[in-house]
């Protein structure tokens, strides 16, 4: 059974009289990000604020996330998003029982921002701190509407992470499959900045797949022929795209043709690697209720949603993913977690580090990598 860190540490901090209102933080990637939720006594969870600073403005002419410029776009924006989210709430630092932050994976400078603001916040107001895996914030983030429980199947699935895990309770995660190369979204903003259609790359694809034929351009599905994997591949897909885009001219048409062919590619794969983690599902887990949820970037696009919800309900599955504004990188989905770490006084020491990698299951990381390593850790 996997876990998301080593056994958490519990910090000398008077709960029993805070309430159950948590700061959460989030600066992974290049979406500064604040709010604050609550759970009420019926179990619910309420998201009293949020605010999400979008920095696509400054990575657009580059075509992708500049590290450095992210860092210091987090840094002038960090202490804003907070004092924002508490005024809107009309909440004080007497009324939040903790902060929780991203520590990890991410891009270091970006992670380090959040982590200190957070450790800052934790020392100066005497409150417990918790650090929080960010995929295990994609993981958790459908619990934010109050529709599912324990135990379920995820497709995390961004521009950093494609993988399937069976989601068994708050940091007992076990891996399934992942790509073996790279993530759907990196394919998404790579054939979007081949092609010049903007920043970023996913919702840019799928505005131009809407007039084009998904037929008209033949592209591969790495790995579909292998029936004893869930593991799955995108840099073929990639560099067939950069193939076709040099095949002949580019029009408007033909971008449009790539942009449709490429979506549906990527549709196929995720398509058939659910239904056969579907299949696992049923064997390894005894729920009458099965579950299944796609959280991250790119399930925000329309058209893999539509698919992957007809592939649960042949599969006899509830199907469920998080509303858009929650599906890309958020700080509410790190509230959560920070709630439910808060709630098991789960808290952690002001000497965790950051991490730019952090999987979910570290077990299978260690023990059967799906790509990458060093020293480290395991990449995915």
């Amino acid at each position: 059974m996997g876990s998301t860190s080593a056994p958490i540490m519990t910090q000398d901090k008077q709960t029993s009289s805070k309430p159950s209102i948590i700061l959460g933080l989030e600066s992974s990637c290049d979406e500064t990000a604040a709010a604050l939720v609550r759970r009420h006594s019926d179990g619910s969870v309420e998201v009293l604020s949020e605010r999400i600073a979008s920095q696509d403005d400054k990575h657009a002419a580059f075509g992708g996330v500049v590290p450095e410029i992210a860092a210091r776009a987090h840094v002038e924006r960090m202490d804003g998003l907070v004092k924002e989210v508490m005024s809107e709430a009309n909440i004080g630092w007497k009324d939040i029982g903790g902060v929780a932050t991203t520590s990890g994976p991410g891009l270091i400078g970006g992670v380090l921002v959040g982590l200190m603001t957070g450790k800052g916040i934790s020392l100066a107001h005497d409150i417990p701190f918790m650090a929080v895996n960010h995929l295990e914030g994609h993981a958790l983030s459908p619990r934010l509407t109050g529709q599912i429980i324990f135990p379920y199947l995820l497709l995390l699935v961004s521009g950093g992470h494609c993988q399937f895990l069976m989601v068994k309770n708050l940091g007992e995660y076990e891996r399934l499959g992942s790509t073996i190369d790279d993530a759907p979204g990196e394919a998404f903003d790579k054939t979007a900045k081949l092609m010049g259609l903007g920043f970023p790359g996913g919702p840019a694809v799928e505005r131009w797949a809407k007039d084009g034929n998904e037929n008209a351009v033949e592209l591969p599905r790495p790995l579909l022929n292998r029936k004893d994997t869930l593991d799955m591949s995108f840099a073929g897909l990639k560099t067939a795209v950069r193939r076709a885009i040099e095949l002949e001219p580019l029009s408007d048409t033909r971008k449009a043709d790539i942009s449709a062919s490429f979506q549906l590619a990527v549709a196929d794969i995720l398509s058939k690697r659910t239904s056969q983690a579907m299949s696992l599902f049923k064997e390894r887990v005894d729920a009458s209720n099965l579950q299944f949820v796609i959280a991250g970037g790119v399930a925000a696009n329309k058209t893999i949603r539509a698919r992957l919800e007809s592939v649960a309900e042949d599969a006899g599955f509830n199907f469920a993913v998080p509303p858009m504004k929650w599906c890309t990188d958020n700080a509410a989905m790190i509230a959560l977690v920070g709630l439910e770490k808060f709630e098991r006084e789960a808290f952690d020491d002001l000497d965790v580090s950051a991490r730019a990698r952090w999987p979910l299951d570290s077990d299978a990381a260690s023990q059967k990598p799906a790509y990458g390593g060093g020293r480290r850790g395991a990449k995915a």
